[in-house]
């Protein structure tokens, strides 16, 4: 009896010192913004110039899913393999593919696409420096110690944007522009691929996971056809949106303390945007202002891409 009341008392002490927990926010369906926030202009010009429509767009890769059970049924296996609600894949392809480039008819085609890319020679590389030597430059080193590669691809984009973007070291002038479109778009920077139109850097960082939880080999940035093949073949490149898609709102869930698993808007915003860990932190920094200033906490909101898919969720659910 004494051991019982000790142990209690004990286990009262233990939990009385423990920090508290923040209560999860979450995040509610449906868009914070009753008007869709501007499209950029980029989105408008190359609609303009392929003499389509966002709309007409829309209805083309809304028509893939709706005719196409196999793609709806791979999408479902891995939503479920990562834990998330299907309609977050959903809303990143049909994000894509109203906003860049136009689906194609029918999911073969992607295939198809993936096969030819085998045949062409691939390198990451700057001015004929590889990306894998780029990358032992003393800049580096604070990422050594990274072995997960979402955590190691991740330091490494922080180091370009703080050492090298737009700037000149060792003599090399670099450009003002994003790590993965200076180094991982071989054929013209800006350039994503595949169903979902994932950029060779995103899918590098994923790699760990989708090795666990899928069982595909890692990804190597020495070896870059492999990194294309990877996110041109559906098979292998829904798996690795899955995973971009759950690691948004893992960070969301750790850093800002919102769930915004239930707003595929947010989430299709987030793999539009990128960097969801620094996007959380941003938004938890100005939480605590609003706090400290007694002023309601400000929801995460989705862009003019996420606005569109809570818009469409309805129909889009309906397929599934």
């Amino acid at each position: 009896m004494k051991r019982t009341l000790l142990a209690g008392l004990l286990a009262a002490f233990t939990l009385a010192q423990a920090p508290l927990a923040y209560a999860l926010t979450v995040v509610p369906p449906g868009n914070r913004n009753e008007e869709q926030p501007a499209v950029p202009g980029a989105s408008i010009k190359r609609t303009k110039a392929s003499k389509g429509s966002f709309e007409g767009k829309y209805q083309k890769v809304y028509n893939l899913l709706a005719n196409d059970a196999k793609l709806r049924s791979k999408i479902k296996q891995a939503a479920a393999a990562y834990g998330i609600d299907p309609m977050h894949i959903v809303g990143a392809i049909v994000g894509e593919h109203t906003y860049n480039v136009d689906a194609y008819d029918r999911l073969q085609t992607y295939y198809v696409k993936a096969i030819a890319y085998l045949g062409n020679s691939l390198e990451f590389a700057y001015k004929g420096e590889d990306v894998d030597d780029f990358i032992q430059r003393p800049q580096f080193s604070v990422c050594a110690g990274k072995s997960d590669s979402y955590s190691l691809w991740t330091c490494r984009e922080q180091v370009w944007n703080r050492e090298f973007r737009g700037q000149t070291v060792d003599g090399r002038s670099y450009p003002n522009n994003r790590f993965s479109a200076v180094f991982f778009q071989p054929f013209y920077a800006g350039q994503t691929f595949g169903l979902g139109q994932l950029n060779p850097l995103t899918a590098l960082q994923m790699s760990d996971l989708v090795s666990r939880v899928s069982g595909f080999p890692k990804l190597d940035a020495a070896d870059p056809n492999g990194v294309y093949e990877t996110i041109m073949d559906p098979d292998k490149s829904i798996p690795y949106v899955a995973a971009t898609l759950k690691k948004s709102i893992d960070a969301y869930r750790s850093i800002a303390d919102f769930d915004i698993s239930q707003n595929p808007g947010v989430t299709a915003t987030l793999y539009n945007l990128g960097n969801p860990e620094a996007r959380a932190a941003a938004l938890r920094n100005e939480n605590e202002k609003r706090k400290a200033a007694g002023e309601p906490e400000k929801l995460p909101e989705e862009n003019y891409y996420g606005w569109l898919v809570n818009e469409k969720l309805p129909e889009l659910r309906a397929l599934f």
